[in-house]
């Protein structure tokens, strides 16, 4: 077998083990967000959410019925209440997060 030939198996392969691992992200990013959803005390409770750099901004209608314990195991960095809004410090993640959260409310 050729050299040429051997680097050709050796990308393709490397390129279906990188799409592998997007799907997968992708998959997982969407279980994330279905979780943090329900934890914020689901799609009705939710007013509105922003987002700023790392910072997540949500306002509820009921802030007493948010799980912050399993959203910070989900990833927060912290999250701080004010009224009726969490501010949630996230990774880069959070403009996903608005973004999802704006097509399901």
């Amino acid at each position: 077998m050729s050299p040429v030939l051997q680097y050709i198996i050796i990308a393709i392969v490397i390129l279906i083990i990188l799409a592998v691992a997007l799907k997968l992200t992708r998959k997982d990013f969407a279980i994330k967000e279905n979780k943090l959803i329900g934890y914020l005390g689901g799609k009705d409770n939710i007013i509105n959410a922003e987002c700023n750099l790392s910072r997540f901004k949500v306002i509820l209608r009921d802030v007493s019925i948010v799980n912050k314990d399993a959203i910070q195991k989900l990833g927060a960095k912290g999250i701080v209440e004010i009224d009726n809004q969490l501010k949630i410090i996230f990774d880069a993640s959070a403009k996903q997060l608005k973004k999802y959260i704006d097509e399901i409310v």
